[in-house]
């Protein structure tokens, strides 16, 4: 069985003073936290369609989409009847 899990990659840091952030990749401090969207999709290779704002920390992250395999658990045994031992 799988299911679809969030993977958050880092984009970017907000830099004080105001809304400058600081692009992974991109040597420029962009003066918008739009114009650091558009610089980080002109370097990007993959193109996240979700991005997720910590304002706490002051970071950007985009979101992928990440599939995973759960372990289905192992059935529970009974050794009432003595036909297993635990």
């Amino acid at each position: 069985m799988t299911e679809i899990q969030e993977k958050l990659i880092e984009i970017a840091q907000r830099v004080a003073p105001g809304d400058n952030w600081k692009v992974n990749n991109v040597n420029a401090v962009q003066k918008s936290l739009t114009d650091a969207l558009e610089a980080w999709f002109q370097i990007a290779t993959v193109k996240p369609k979700a991005f997720r704002l910590d304002l706490a920390q002051g970071k950007l992250f985009a979101i992928l989409p990440e599939e995973v395999e759960i372990q289905e658990p192992e059935p529970k045994k009974y050794s009432i009847y003595g036909d297993y031992t635990l």
